[in-house]
């Protein structure tokens, strides 16, 4: 018997198909990975039952590189939570044009559960409540997702013009030349972040006023 003209489907072709459409044109129909993958929409819920899964398999892959730390060490929670979010920025950024195909569905993902597990375990041994974990994991989550966007942004993110005030003419000279202004910029936010969440731990609030 010969050989299948099509190679066989599976889920990690439909997967790559997705994310090619989405990398290059920021979205996919079922329709359209189809006629990428030159068979019928109906051969693809053979593998799959329909978008919202093959976007999750797409979050999967993205998240597939963050690297998560050992939970169970004496590390600082501020160390933990640092390497986590650096981790989880550098997976988005390589996919920008597949975050804002994320906020559509609910978070299923093996890999995407993983990191928001051992946030919450190193924010709850660091005495955080259930309440400002919730918070917490929120804001990391807009803030990692707005820089990886920011990553692919181009070297110029804002134009000059008239109604520019020299404050900010002068802000943006600064960044002008700049090929890491985004990573600067992360950085710079992510000690913010920590350290303005320093005074919300269990060890914080014990210490005598």
């Amino acid at each position: 018997m010969g050989r299948p003209s099509v190679p066989i489907l599976s889920t990690d072709r439909i997967t790559c198909a997705a994310m090619d459409l989405v990398n290059s044109g920021g979205g996919f129909t079922i329709p359209e990975l189809a006629r990428k993958l030159k068979v019928s929409p109906s051969s693809l819920y053979n593998h799959v039952s329909g978008r919202e899964q093959i976007i999750e398999l797409l979050r999967e892959r993205a998240m597939s590189d963050v690297a998560l730390p050992d939970t169970e060490s004496d590390r600082p929670w501020a160390d933990v939570v640092a390497e986590i979010m650096r981790s989880y920025r550098r997976s988005y950024a390589r996919f920008p044009r597949l975050i804002p195909l994320l906020t559509a569905y609910p978070v299923n993902s093996h890999q995407a559960v993983a990191m928001y597990n051992a946030l919450a375990v190193t924010l709850a041994r660091a005495g955080f409540g259930a309440d400002d974990t919730l918070r917490i994991i929120t804001m990391i989550d807009c803030f990692v997702l707005g820089s990886a966007l920011d990553v692919a942004a181009p070297e110029a993110p804002w134009a000059s013009g008239p109604d520019v005030g020299p404050e900010l003419t002068a802000a943006l000279a600064t960044g002008s030349a700049r090929a890491d202004r985004a990573d600067d910029a992360f950085e710079f936010g992510l000690a913010v972040l920590l350290r303005g969440l320093g005074p919300y731990t269990a060890a914080a609030r014990r210490e005598p006023a």
